[in-house]
């Protein structure tokens, strides 16, 4: 179905974006499985095109574009032409923002720049061994000690942990508060600051994914973003965007996944025929169709809405919730088509089917976004008491 939020020079940017990605991202893709992280310069490449932080004001590196629509095909065409494991979307989309957002002045100029050419890779850390979903829950601390902050605790689960050089670590600040938790940018090279093992996963294995350890890190003053006490309200504001991002991903993989399985079913042959001539693969195919066109609609409203400042956690509770899901019927109905090949790792199809499990997990599970969506229709317990 002809996707109708683009305009002209919206479709001539993603041409320029596709052969990017076609070309110098995705040709890399195995070497980088094979090695369990991307190259450094895929990040400085990909800034030297201008495709990171594109939103950021051109005093902090960017291109000062605050259509959404543009961030949107950047990270559409990696899913679909470069490499899902280079987390382009987590560096640009997720984290930079919360530096532009909470930063000052000298913050931004000290940080946004470099980000923005790929010379400084992103994370944040939030998730640990015993709180996921539940940021209320982490067990980090930091304590104030007058000129820095003495940070303290361990993450796990952290996307970019082994490349990253600016890492956002949440951490409790006011012991008696659940919601009493800062914001604290860690810089590659601290004292006290610990990598641990790249984890390996199911899927996604250029992504390095990493446990990381703060022992006694003092933090400068200089390096807290916005209020020390209240990141858990930060953390909530930032997670529309990143909810979206991750729908956004869905959805192109979805859709990516349909289309290497069509041209499969149309080209392998059994009794004599195209597989995709049998009815069983006609109705799939068509299932699957509908299904991918009505969650890309979904999807795409949310990012108008998203332009216009409106998107509420709700709305993209849904979006996440719906595309994730679609992704998820999705790859596993095509690698039934795919029969035995399927199920070879030589056949992307097969990448595709682990990649996708993670999608209803992160950036809040699909249980968690029913949740924030039951709550929005006054289906809230905690309002009995």
């Amino acid at each position: 179905m002809r996707r109708l939020i683009f305009e002209p020079e919206h479709d001539a940017f993603r041409e320029t974006v596709r052969r990017f990605f076609r070309n110098e991202i995705g040709p890399h893709g195995e070497r980088w499985r094979e090695q369990g992280h991307v190259d450094r310069w895929a990040y400085t490449k990909a800034g030297e095109q201008g495709y990171l932080l594109m939103w950021a004001d051109e005093k902090y590196g960017g291109a000062g574009v605050e259509d959404f629509r543009y961030e949107q095909i950047v990270y559409e065409e990696n899913i679909r032409h470069g490499e899902p494991g280079f987390y382009i979307n987590l560096h640009s989309g997720l984290v930079a923002p919360y530096i532009d957002g909470l930063g000052d002045e000298e913050q931004k100029l000290r940080w946004l720049p470099k980000c923005a050419s790929g010379e400084s890779i992103l994370a944040v850390a939030m998730t640990e061994p015993g709180a996921g979903s539940d940021l209320a829950g982490m067990k980090a601390t930091a304590v104030d000690q007058g000129e820095h902050w003495l940070l303290n605790g361990s993450k796990t689960y952290i996307s970019n942990g082994q490349l990253a050089d600016l890492i956002i670590v949440a951490a409790r600040t006011v012991p008696d508060q659940r919601y009493g938790i800062g914001l604290f940018v860690v810089e590659a090279g601290m004292p006290g600051f610990k990598r641990g093992n790249r984890l390996h996963k199911m899927g996604l294995r250029a992504q390095d994914t990493s446990e990381l350890f703060f022992d006694n890190v003092a933090v400068p003053k200089r390096n807290v973003l916005g209020d020390a006490t209240k990141g858990f309200g930060f953390l909530q504001q930032f997670l529309v965007g990143e909810r979206l991002i991750a729908a956004i991903d869905s959805m192109a993989a979805a859709q990516t996944a349909f289309d290497i399985t069509l041209e499969f079913i149309q080209n392998r042959r059994a009794f004599g025929r195209p597989v995709g001539m049998f009815q069983n693969s006609r109705f799939v195919m068509a299932g699957l169709r509908a299904e991918i066109d009505s969650a890309q609609t979904f999807v795409d409203q949310c990012v108008l809405e998203y332009n216009a400042d409106r998107l509420t956690a709700d709305e993209v509770a849904g979006a996440k919730l719906v595309a994730s899901e679609v992704e998820g019927r999705v790859v596993d109905a095509c690698v039934q088509l795919h029969g035995g090949a399927g199920y070879m790792e030589e056949y992307r199809i097969s990448r595709m089917y682990t990649e996708a499990r993670v999608s209803r997990i992160f950036a809040g599970s699909s249980e968690i976004m029913k949740e924030i969506i039951g709550r929005s229709l006054g289906l809230d317990e905690r309002k009995l008491k």
